[in-house]
């Protein structure tokens, strides 16, 4: 057996809060790797409502790496929440129309931070808020209901509001070692076959272990 198959929605059999939400995810513009899950007892199939403000017209994305752990809870402010700060008033007015639209912001008006990503292996504790356009970094942690206003680094835990970095996961240089590795990335049934070291700390021994095309 090479572990569960990503493409089973629920993949704990008769315990449906997890989810792999690659499955249920119908917007185009979330993109969603493969074994990522989100765990909530009380719909774990519709994670899109925890994506906010995310509007079609916009074009921003929330791409999400492969083996990533997200809590009950997280929600993604997306760009659609910005509004105009040049004015006096911060009133979308324009959104209303019936002769409001004549103060529709020239483009570059509103404040755009672009897509939000996470990278894979990621863990992100119950009720985290993610502002829009942030980069999470692979094998990074976010403690519970911190808000994430700017990039988190790889393999490093951050937590509050805002959520500032705690700890290093690993340092830097065994970092990049490990984005190099990228064991998310292997054939499932190397991955498989070689979990007590992928979950083990011996980068050494991981390093020997990736496999070469």
């Amino acid at each position: 057996m090479n572990g569960p198959s990503p493409n089973n929605p629920h993949p704990m059999t008769g315990f449906p809060q997890v989810c792999y939400i690659k499955n249920t995810v119908k917007n185009p513009n979330i993109i969603i790797g493969d074994y990522t899950y989100y765990d909530d007892p009380e719909d774990s199939e519709n994670f899109e409502r925890n994506v906010l403000y995310h509007f079609p017209f916009i074009g921003d994305k929330l791409v999400i790496g492969k083996f990533c752990a997200l809590a009950r809870g997280v929600k993604f402010i997306m760009n659609g929440a910005n509004h105009k700060l040049s004015g006096i008033s911060t009133y979308p007015f324009q959104i209303f129309g019936n002769g409001w639209e004549q103060v529709m912001p020239a483009q570059g008006e509103l404040p755009y931070k672009g897509d939000t990503v996470i990278g894979n292996d990621v863990w992100i504790g119950y009720d985290v808020l993610v502002m829009p356009g942030v980069k999470i970094g692979d094998g990074a942690i976010v403690s519970s209901r911190s808000v994430v206003t700017s990039d988190v680094a790889p393999y490093t835990v951050v937590g509050g509001n805002p959520a500032k970095q705690i700890k290093e996961r690993f340092a830097p240089d065994m970092a990049a070692r490990l984005q190099a590795i990228a064991w998310w990335d292997w054939p499932v049934e190397h991955i498989t076959a070689n979990l007590d070291f992928i979950v083990a700390g011996d980068i050494d021994l991981l390093e020997r272990l990736r496999p070469h095309s």
